[in-house]
Protein backbone atom coordinates (compact mmCIF):
# COMPACT_ATOMS: atom_id res chain seq x y z
CA UNK A 1 0.00 0.00 0.00
CA UNK A 2 2.57 2.25 1.03
CA UNK A 3 4.78 1.47 -2.57
CA UNK A 4 1.40 2.32 -4.43
CA UNK A 5 0.82 5.70 -2.87
CA UNK A 6 4.56 6.53 -3.13
CA UNK A 7 4.08 5.73 -6.96
CA UNK A 8 1.19 8.04 -7.25
CA UNK A 9 2.89 10.81 -5.07
CA UNK A 10 5.74 10.27 -7.96
CA UNK A 11 3.32 10.54 -10.60
CA UNK A 12 1.80 13.68 -9.46
CA UNK A 13 4.72 15.50 -8.89
CA UNK A 14 5.84 14.31 -12.22
CA UNK A 15 2.83 15.73 -13.86
CA UNK A 16 3.16 19.28 -12.08
CA UNK A 17 6.78 19.31 -13.27
CA UNK A 18 5.98 18.55 -17.04
CA UNK A 19 3.43 21.38 -17.03
CA UNK A 20 5.93 23.57 -15.67
CA UNK A 21 8.00 22.82 -18.17
CA UNK A 22 5.45 23.90 -21.02
CA UNK A 23 5.27 27.59 -19.75
CA UNK A 24 7.58 29.62 -21.73
CA UNK A 25 7.79 32.38 -19.02
CA UNK A 26 9.40 31.87 -15.75
CA UNK A 27 7.30 31.18 -12.71
CA UNK A 28 5.96 33.57 -10.54
CA UNK A 29 7.82 33.71 -7.00
CA UNK A 30 4.65 32.19 -5.39
CA UNK A 31 4.92 29.28 -7.93
CA UNK A 32 8.26 28.11 -6.77
CA UNK A 33 7.79 28.48 -3.66
CA UNK A 34 4.61 25.96 -3.74
CA UNK A 35 6.72 23.75 -5.90
CA UNK A 36 9.31 23.66 -3.02
CA UNK A 37 6.67 23.55 -0.37
CA UNK A 38 5.31 20.46 -1.49
CA UNK A 39 8.81 18.60 -2.46
CA UNK A 40 9.44 19.14 1.82
CA UNK A 41 6.16 17.43 2.64
CA UNK A 42 6.46 14.62 0.38
CA UNK A 43 10.27 13.94 1.50
CA UNK A 44 8.39 14.84 5.20
CA UNK A 45 6.20 12.04 7.44
CA UNK A 46 3.56 13.12 5.52
CA UNK A 47 3.97 10.41 3.02
CA UNK A 48 2.46 7.54 5.50
CA UNK A 49 1.00 9.57 8.53
CA UNK A 50 -0.95 11.89 6.07
CA UNK A 51 -1.52 10.80 2.84
CA UNK A 52 -4.50 12.46 2.26
CA UNK A 53 -3.53 16.15 2.81
CA UNK A 54 -0.46 15.44 0.85
CA UNK A 55 -2.48 14.28 -2.00
CA UNK A 56 -4.71 17.04 -1.40
CA UNK A 57 -1.89 19.74 -2.11
CA UNK A 58 -0.78 17.74 -4.99
CA UNK A 59 -4.19 18.29 -6.85
CA UNK A 60 -3.75 22.20 -5.67
CA UNK A 61 -0.34 22.47 -6.97
CA UNK A 62 -1.54 20.33 -10.45
CA UNK A 63 -4.49 23.63 -10.57
CA UNK A 64 -1.57 26.40 -10.25
CA UNK A 65 0.56 24.36 -12.57
CA UNK A 66 -1.80 24.40 -15.38
CA UNK A 67 -2.90 27.86 -14.88
CA UNK A 68 0.33 28.82 -15.06
CA UNK A 69 0.65 26.50 -18.59
CA UNK A 70 -2.42 27.79 -19.70
CA UNK A 71 -1.52 31.62 -19.09
CA UNK A 72 1.92 32.26 -17.46
CA UNK A 73 0.67 35.29 -16.55
CA UNK A 74 -2.58 35.52 -15.12
CA UNK A 75 -2.81 36.93 -11.66
CA UNK A 76 -4.94 33.44 -10.59
CA UNK A 77 -1.93 31.28 -11.17
CA UNK A 78 -0.42 32.95 -8.08
CA UNK A 79 -3.60 32.57 -5.81
CA UNK A 80 -3.53 28.96 -6.49
CA UNK A 81 0.06 28.81 -5.80
CA UNK A 82 -0.80 30.62 -2.75
CA UNK A 83 -2.96 28.27 -1.90
CA UNK A 84 -1.04 25.16 -2.61
CA UNK A 85 1.98 26.42 -0.91
CA UNK A 86 0.02 26.73 2.47
CA UNK A 87 -1.34 23.32 1.91
CA UNK A 88 2.13 21.12 1.54
CA UNK A 89 2.95 23.54 4.58
CA UNK A 90 0.04 22.28 6.51
CA UNK A 91 0.16 18.60 5.79
CA UNK A 92 3.80 18.84 6.25
CA UNK A 93 3.12 20.53 10.08
CA UNK A 94 0.54 17.68 10.84
CA UNK A 95 2.17 15.07 9.96
CA UNK A 96 4.95 15.98 12.24
CA UNK A 97 2.80 16.62 15.23
CA UNK A 98 1.53 13.24 14.12
CA UNK A 99 4.51 11.95 14.33
CA UNK A 100 5.99 13.66 17.28
CA UNK A 101 2.64 11.85 19.05
CA UNK A 102 3.89 8.55 18.21
CA UNK A 103 7.27 9.02 19.62
CA UNK A 104 5.74 9.89 22.88
CA UNK A 105 3.63 6.69 22.84
CA UNK A 106 6.96 4.43 22.46
CA UNK A 107 8.70 6.72 24.87
CA UNK A 108 6.14 6.02 27.34
CA UNK A 109 6.11 2.02 26.41
CA UNK A 110 10.10 1.89 26.83
CA UNK A 111 10.91 4.80 29.17
CA UNK A 112 11.42 5.32 32.91
CA UNK A 113 9.38 7.63 34.90
CA UNK A 114 12.26 10.00 34.40
CA UNK A 115 12.90 9.80 30.63
CA UNK A 116 9.30 9.79 29.99
CA UNK A 117 8.96 13.08 31.54
CA UNK A 118 11.59 14.21 29.88
CA UNK A 119 10.07 13.31 26.04
CA UNK A 120 6.70 14.38 27.13
CA UNK A 121 8.09 17.75 27.90
CA UNK A 122 10.29 18.43 24.34
CA UNK A 123 6.71 16.81 22.91
CA UNK A 124 4.84 19.81 24.58
CA UNK A 125 7.83 22.24 23.31
CA UNK A 126 7.73 20.82 19.77
CA UNK A 127 3.70 21.19 19.91
CA UNK A 128 3.69 24.42 20.80
CA UNK A 129 6.15 25.49 18.32
CA UNK A 130 3.67 24.08 15.57
CA UNK A 131 0.81 25.70 17.15
CA UNK A 132 2.93 28.94 16.82
CA UNK A 133 4.20 28.56 13.23
CA UNK A 134 0.78 27.21 12.17
CA UNK A 135 -0.24 30.81 13.92
CA UNK A 136 2.45 32.21 11.79
CA UNK A 137 0.65 31.18 8.54
CA UNK A 138 -2.68 31.89 9.32
CA UNK A 139 -1.94 35.46 10.18
CA UNK A 140 0.07 35.94 6.96
CA UNK A 141 -3.09 34.90 5.14
CA UNK A 142 -5.10 36.88 6.82
CA UNK A 143 -3.09 40.03 6.06
CA UNK A 144 -2.68 39.10 2.61
CA UNK A 145 -6.70 38.84 2.17
CA UNK A 146 -6.68 42.33 4.06
CA UNK A 147 -3.65 43.98 1.66
CA UNK A 148 -5.80 43.19 -1.59
CA UNK A 149 -9.25 44.38 0.19
CA UNK A 150 -7.28 47.93 0.89
CA UNK A 151 -5.92 48.23 -2.48
CA UNK A 152 -9.20 47.35 -3.94
CA UNK A 153 -11.01 49.93 -1.81
CA UNK A 154 -8.53 52.50 -2.62
CA UNK A 155 -8.31 52.11 -6.42
CA UNK A 156 -12.36 52.30 -5.94
CA UNK A 157 -11.62 55.65 -4.47
CA UNK A 158 -9.84 56.88 -7.51
CA UNK A 159 -12.67 56.02 -9.56
CA UNK A 160 -15.31 57.22 -7.25
CA UNK A 161 -13.20 60.68 -7.19
CA UNK A 162 -13.16 60.67 -10.92
CA UNK A 163 -9.23 61.37 -10.51
CA UNK A 164 -8.76 57.88 -13.43
CA UNK A 165 -9.81 54.95 -14.79
CA UNK A 166 -8.68 51.88 -13.24
CA UNK A 167 -8.90 48.45 -15.01
CA UNK A 168 -7.45 45.13 -13.77
CA UNK A 169 -4.86 43.72 -16.64
CA UNK A 170 -2.55 40.56 -16.16
CA UNK A 171 0.33 42.86 -15.96
CA UNK A 172 -1.41 44.48 -12.79
CA UNK A 173 -4.00 47.52 -12.02
CA UNK A 174 -3.72 49.87 -14.75
CA UNK A 175 -4.50 53.84 -13.84
CA UNK A 176 -5.12 55.91 -17.00
CA UNK A 177 -5.25 59.60 -16.63
CA UNK A 178 -6.77 61.65 -19.85
CA UNK A 179 -3.31 63.33 -21.79
CA UNK A 180 -5.91 66.73 -21.83
CA UNK A 181 -6.05 67.08 -18.03
CA UNK A 182 -2.70 66.56 -17.47
CA UNK A 183 -0.72 68.61 -19.82
CA UNK A 184 -1.41 71.71 -22.81
CA UNK A 185 -1.15 70.25 -26.20
CA UNK A 186 2.43 69.26 -27.53
CA UNK A 187 3.88 69.72 -24.03
CA UNK A 188 5.00 67.67 -21.18
CA UNK A 189 5.00 70.49 -18.25
CA UNK A 190 1.91 69.07 -15.53
CA UNK A 191 -1.32 71.80 -15.36
CA UNK A 192 -2.01 73.09 -12.42
CA UNK A 193 -5.17 71.25 -12.32
CA UNK A 194 -3.17 67.74 -13.31
CA UNK A 195 -1.45 68.06 -9.86
CA UNK A 196 -4.71 67.69 -8.05
CA UNK A 197 -5.55 64.65 -9.48
CA UNK A 198 -2.31 63.08 -9.38
CA UNK A 199 -2.18 63.84 -5.52
CA UNK A 200 -4.93 61.58 -5.06
CA UNK A 201 -3.29 58.59 -7.00
CA UNK A 202 0.21 59.51 -5.37
CA UNK A 203 -2.00 59.14 -1.84
CA UNK A 204 -3.58 55.61 -3.54
CA UNK A 205 -0.24 54.48 -4.65
CA UNK A 206 1.55 55.09 -0.95
CA UNK A 207 -0.68 52.58 0.86
CA UNK A 208 0.92 49.54 -1.49
CA UNK A 209 4.91 49.89 -0.66
CA UNK A 210 5.20 46.43 -1.92
CA UNK A 211 4.20 46.69 -5.47
CA UNK A 212 6.40 48.27 -8.42
CA UNK A 213 5.14 51.03 -10.34
CA UNK A 214 5.94 51.27 -14.55
CA UNK A 215 4.16 54.91 -15.61
CA UNK A 216 3.75 54.83 -19.16
CA UNK A 217 3.41 58.28 -22.01
CA UNK A 218 1.08 57.65 -25.00
CA UNK A 219 0.81 60.06 -27.68
CA UNK A 220 -2.31 59.81 -30.72
CA UNK A 221 -1.04 59.35 -33.97
CA UNK A 222 -0.25 62.35 -35.28
CA UNK A 223 3.52 63.62 -35.66
CA UNK A 224 6.34 62.20 -36.52
CA UNK A 225 7.12 58.53 -34.30
CA UNK A 226 10.45 60.64 -33.09
CA UNK A 227 8.14 63.42 -31.62
CA UNK A 228 5.70 61.41 -30.45
CA UNK A 229 8.35 58.67 -27.86
CA UNK A 230 10.62 62.13 -26.94
CA UNK A 231 7.23 63.38 -26.03
CA UNK A 232 5.68 60.17 -24.65
CA UNK A 233 8.92 59.30 -22.35
CA UNK A 234 8.69 62.82 -21.44
CA UNK A 235 5.68 63.57 -19.91
CA UNK A 236 5.82 59.77 -18.22
CA UNK A 237 8.85 61.38 -16.48
CA UNK A 238 6.85 64.12 -15.68
CA UNK A 239 4.25 62.38 -13.39
CA UNK A 240 6.50 60.12 -11.89
CA UNK A 241 8.51 63.18 -11.06
CA UNK A 242 5.11 64.68 -9.33
CA UNK A 243 4.25 61.35 -7.55
CA UNK A 244 7.76 60.89 -5.93
CA UNK A 245 7.68 64.79 -4.91
CA UNK A 246 4.30 63.52 -2.99
CA UNK A 247 6.41 60.79 -1.07
CA UNK A 248 6.12 57.43 -3.59
CA UNK A 249 9.24 56.01 -3.04
CA UNK A 250 11.99 56.64 -6.29
CA UNK A 251 13.06 53.06 -6.33
CA UNK A 252 9.49 51.59 -6.83
CA UNK A 253 9.44 54.05 -9.88
CA UNK A 254 10.45 53.25 -13.77
CA UNK A 255 8.89 55.32 -16.82
CA UNK A 256 8.67 53.84 -20.23
CA UNK A 257 7.70 56.39 -23.60
CA UNK A 258 5.06 54.54 -26.02
CA UNK A 259 4.67 57.12 -28.87
CA UNK A 260 1.51 56.36 -30.69
CA UNK A 261 2.21 52.54 -30.68
CA UNK A 262 -0.30 51.00 -28.33
CA UNK A 263 -3.60 52.95 -29.29
CA UNK A 264 -6.69 52.49 -27.53
CA UNK A 265 -9.40 54.18 -29.71
CA UNK A 266 -9.55 54.66 -34.00
CA UNK A 267 -6.73 57.55 -34.02
CA UNK A 268 -9.30 58.84 -37.14
CA UNK A 269 -11.15 60.64 -35.02
CA UNK A 270 -10.99 63.93 -32.74
CA UNK A 271 -12.15 61.96 -29.91
CA UNK A 272 -10.08 58.58 -30.26
CA UNK A 273 -6.98 60.49 -30.84
CA UNK A 274 -7.59 62.56 -27.11
CA UNK A 275 -8.46 58.99 -25.54
CA UNK A 276 -4.96 58.30 -26.98
CA UNK A 277 -3.69 60.69 -25.59
CA UNK A 278 -3.09 59.09 -22.14
CA UNK A 279 -0.93 58.53 -19.14
CA UNK A 280 -0.78 54.75 -17.61
CA UNK A 281 0.73 53.56 -14.53
CA UNK A 282 0.89 50.41 -13.80
CA UNK A 283 0.61 48.83 -10.44
CA UNK A 284 2.65 45.72 -11.26
CA UNK A 285 1.59 42.15 -9.74
CA UNK A 286 5.47 41.14 -9.21
CA UNK A 287 6.45 42.03 -6.22
CA UNK A 288 10.09 43.42 -5.65
CA UNK A 289 12.97 41.07 -4.97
Amino acid sequence: MTKTKSWIGGLLLTSSTALAGCATAPPPQELVDARAAYTRAENSPAKTLDPAGLHEASVALQHAEASYKDDDEAPETRDMAYLAERKAQYTEANASTMNWKQREQEANQKANAAKDAKAHAQMQQQQGQLQQTQGELNKTKEQLAQSEAQSREAMARLTAANAAQVKEEPRGTVITLSGAVLFQSGKSMLLPTAQSKLAEVANVLKEQPDKNLLIEGHTDSRGSEETNQKLSKERADSVAQYLITQGVPAQRVTTAGMSSNQPIADNETAEGRANNRRVEIVVQNTEPK
